[in-house]
């Protein structure tokens, strides 16, 4: 066992990190999800490659053996709102874009309509955003969908506040 103050690293980085197309593709999601540096995309692709892999492992056991563990993975996967249909070939075929669009900051831009995802950051690291009573403040933070309806952002637009001021 280790010390519990120094976490582990959440993340397995590519083989290959200066591949032209891998390059490319990593930037554009980066730029299309607001993420501040690579690292949060190779946590986000290690969480997909950790789901990938126990629906494989599932997929070699026996019938028997595997529906237990089957249930618990796809019902927990469905909490996360990454998968609708009860099946393991759905695991298999998931893509990072899913994973980033449970994340806070990605919701939190798609409900608020706001300009770019780098202002949702904004909005979530400044402590803005709560999720029922809790207040959060962590734009990675993977959004359950029964939690998604109690999302609460505690900012007024700006051309509302201008009015306000402008009426006294």
């Amino acid at each position: 066992m280790g010390d519990p103050r120094k976490s582990r690293k959440s993340f397995r980085r590519p083989r290959r990190i200066w591949n032209s197309d891998q390059l490319s593709s990593e930037l554009y999601i980066i730029g299309s999800y607001g993420l501040r540096n690579k690292r949060e995309l190779w946590k986000a692709q290690t969480k997909v490659a950790n789901f990938r892999n126990q629906a494989r492992t599932l997929l070699a056991l026996t019938l028997e053996d595997r529906q237990e563990k089957e249930s618990l993975l796809l019902s927990f996967l469905n909490r996360l709102g990454l998968t609708s249909t009860a099946s393991l070939d759905d695991i298999l075929n998931l893509k990072i874009e899913d994973i980033l669009e449970r994340r806070l900051q990605t919701i939190v831009m798609r409900k608020m309509g706001l300009k770019s995802p780098l202002q949702a950051r904004q909005v979530v690291i400044h402590g803005h955003v709560s999720i029922g009573n809790r207040k959060v403040n962590l734009p990675g933070y993977l959004v359950k969908k029964e939690d998604e309806s109690k999302i609460l952002v505690h900012i007024e637009a700006p051309n509302k506040a201008a009015a306000e001021v402008a009426a006294s």
